[in-house]
């Protein structure tokens, strides 16, 4: 199975107009929002450690201890491995994230591997690591792997959007949200995108009705 990728915006463009034409009712939440930022980072070891750091945090929070670890060179397998959980705590890291990153070290990820893997197995191999669960997995394929067909069906914003958009009932369950938008596969990455930016019209309220 070939793995389908989103390069840049001339291909979301693409992906959008696909997907509208599976789904009609994304034209007018595409007229409001545009076209989404594609978002992509680099990955690797330094991207999902950074995501742990940054888990139930402020973005400032975050923001400021990974800028602590990052000045003392503790961003590497490596230099955490050298390092005592003493320091780690010191420099702003719980307990229990002090622990995810450790894990994280300890699991070795070859890197390069998760480029020419399937998705399923992307997600197997990142949730392996204690404190990495199913969004976590879901966000590195979108953004640093730039996979084209992943929905965060367990993300609040999307799901709410998604709800909106299909005018379902609020007791709607991620796993039905998910079988309910098989269809819009392959070109789900982009139908999160937009859901993403969505939401952010109907938070502040901002939104035209569909």
């Amino acid at each position: 199975m070939s793995i389908q990728t989103v390069e840049n915006i001339e291909a979301l463009n693409e992906h959008i107009t696909a997907l509208i034409a599976i789904e009609p009712r994304f034209a007018p939440v595409y007229k409001q929002t545009g076209l989404p930022d594609l978002r992509h980072n680099t990955g690797g070891f330094e991207a999902l450690m950074r995501a742990m750091v940054g888990q139930q945090l402020s973005v400032a929070a975050a923001a400021s201890i990974w800028q602590r670890l990052v000045d003392s060179g503790l961003t590497t397998p490596k230099a955490i491995s050298e390092t005592s959980d003493e320091t780690l705590r010191a420099h702003g890291l719980s307990k229990q994230k002090t622990r995810y990153i450790r894990s994280l070290v300890e699991n070795d990820i070859d890197f390069a591997a998760l480029e020419i893997m399937p998705d399923l197995e992307v997600i197997k191999t990142l949730t392996a690591v204690v404190g990495i669960g199913q969004w976590t997995a879901e966000m590195y394929l979108m953004f640093s792997l730039k996979r084209a067909d992943v929905l965060a069906v367990d993300d609040l914003a999307i799901k709410v959007a998604a709800l909106q958009l299909l005018d379902l009932p609020e007791k709607t369950t991620p796993k039905q949200l998910k079988n309910l938008t098989q269809n819009w596969s392959p070109h789900r990455s982009a139908a999160s995108l937009l859901l993403w930016s969505y939401y952010g019209l109907l938070r502040n309220k901002t939104a035209v009705p569909l």
